[in-house]
């Protein structure tokens, strides 16, 4: 029999199913693999005992016929994500020790359909960040090493951000998916990095309801798994209507996981030229144009598209980011709840809590949204800022309206790097990393991230997909398709554990 933890999230729940595997032994098979895997620091709180209390819970379910649609299967829960009972840090010591009374809509949403948690995953703090090298808990460590001149290089690779700990942790199959955040690329840039398949729904798709906020009107939960299919059936049980959640879209949810080889034959996919900047790695302009032969290949027409504004949406985003965060992260000053200082007056300790409880990059972008959104700079920075984005919308709208069903790019401009080769002096250069995909975040559509071959060095490279908006399903048909003529990648072997 197959090793439970190199199973497949839907080959699980089918063996599951089957009632040749036990949840129980599934959850016990992830849980070892965790505790091997130390060296990788995806997991901040481990909760083992309720996993495993759960599984049992499922197994009675299964063996009487009421198993819901992720009846069993065991995964992880970026941090970000409150939890009842179980304590949430968004990776920061400003919430250290905060340990929510209420689980996120999200979660109980997966919870509800039978899934299990093994843990809260690592991230960059607040979700602010491109390598999972801004935890308050240290950085997160990607399973995969990258080939050198004399075999296998040692340095340590960064799984992306700011969901590096749900993407390596699926990547080094500590379990069978994850949730994961997107606010300009979080999801889709970690999945890019670690040869795994990352979802950024429709703005609106999913709830944020109990998920700590960065920056609110750009903000989204999805999955991370290891398989096109796999993200259908998570994006399936996570998304849906929640009224505590006003930007939550009221709108039917459709069964993602039929769309799984549905023909693309005839569908149009734009290739927006812009996006082939000044600089773009060969071997990433080589992955796109092979991704075009791809889809081809598989019926789809290919038609040239311009999206002009998609230059300036990277400083437009690090406008309009910080300016919510600024915002949002207003309330941890020390008074309700998560770390407290003590001060000479009340203003003495907001300044030492957030001094202490916030790192250096959360303090940076509270401090640049601060600058754009103070007074004698709003009109100059943020108004400006939001007239970009919707001229970005605009450009999709347009290329949308021409008969496009979905638009093909690279994911990153490149593979992923060793810990502290970016950002430590210029954090400019590590914001570069979201150049393809904070568009998507900027017009609220959803956005689908794949792996589809190796770098030079062995690392893992991927396609983007986005689509129109609420219609993930051509997403998933056209990435199934891409999945199937895509060389399979393959992890070096467990030298974490």
């Amino acid at each position: 029999m197959t090793e439970p933890t190199h199973l497949t999230l839907s080959q699980a729940r089918d063996a599951l199913k089957a009632r040749t595997l036990s949840s129980t032994e599934l959850t016990q098979a992830h849980i070892d693999a965790i505790d091997r895997a130390g060296a990788l620091n995806c997991f901040i709180t481990k909760t083992p005992e309720l996993a495993l209390d759960c599984a049992k819970e499922s197994d009675a379910r299964i063996a009487r016929g009421a198993a819901g649609p992720l009846e069993g299967l065991p995964l992880g829960i970026k941090d970000l994500y409150c939890t009842k009972g179980v304590r949430t840090t968004a990776a920061s010591r400003i919430l250290d020790d905060f340990t929510p009374t209420y689980e996120s809509t999200v979660s109980a949403n997966l919870w509800r359909d039978g899934a299990l948690m093994l843990g809260k995953l690592n991230l960059d703090e607040f979700a602010m960040g491109s390598s999972n090298e801004t935890s308050a808990f240290g950085p997160v460590v990607s399973p995969w090493r990258r080939k050198g001149a004399n075999g296998i290089d040692d340095a340590k690779i960064v799984p992306g951000g700011s969901s590096g700990g749900s993407s390596a942790a699926v990547a080094a199959h500590l379990c069978l998916g994850a949730t994961a955040t997107d606010t300009g690329g979080s999801i889709r840039q970690p999945a890019a990095f670690t040869g795994t398949v990352g979802v950024k729904p429709t703005y609106g798709r999913c709830s944020r309801w109990g998920v700590v906020a960065f920056a609110s009107s750009l903000d989204q939960a999805g999955p991370i798994t290891r398989t096109v299919r796999d993200a259908a059936i998570m994006l399936r049980s996570m998304a849906g209507h929640d009224p505590k959640d006003t930007t939550s879209v009221d709108a039917p949810v459709p069964d993602y996981e039929a769309a799984i080889g549905a023909s693309v034959k005839g569908r149009r996919i734009g290739v927006p030229k812009e996006y082939r900047l000044e600089g773009l790695s060969p071997e990433i302009a080589a992955l796109w144009d092979q991704g075009v032969a791809w889809l081809k290949d598989a019926g789809a027409e290919i038609v040239e598209i311009s999206l002009p504004h998609t230059r300036h949406a990277l400083p437009a985003y690090y406008i309009i980011a910080p300016a919510e965060a600024s915002s949002n992260l207003a309330r941890y000053d020390g008074v309700r709840y998560g770390l407290r200082e003590k001060g000479r007056d009340i203003t003495d300790m907001y300044e030492k809590t957030r001094a202490k409880g916030f790192g250096a990059e959360v303090r940076r972008r509270v401090m640049i949204g601060t600058y754009v959104l103070s007074a004698g700079y709003y009109d100059a920075y943020y108004v400006r800022a939001q007239k970009i984005r919707s001229l970005i919308k605009r450009d999709f709208d347009l290329a949308f309206a021409g008969g496009v069903d979905a638009v093909l790019t690279p994911a990153t401009p490149s593979p992923a790097f060793a810990l502290g080769e970016k950002g430590s002096s210029d954090p400019v250069e590590m914001y570069l990393n979201d150049v393809f995909t904070v568009t998507v975040n900027m017009a609220g559509l959803p956005g689908l991230a794949l792996p589809a071959g190796l770098s030079g060095n062995g690392l893992p490279l991927a396609l983007q997909l986005i689509g129109r908006p609420f219609e993930e399903e051509t997403l998933f048909a056209l990435a199934a398709a891409l999945e199937q003529a895509a060389p399979k990648i393959k992890l070096p072997a467990a030298w974490w554990s």
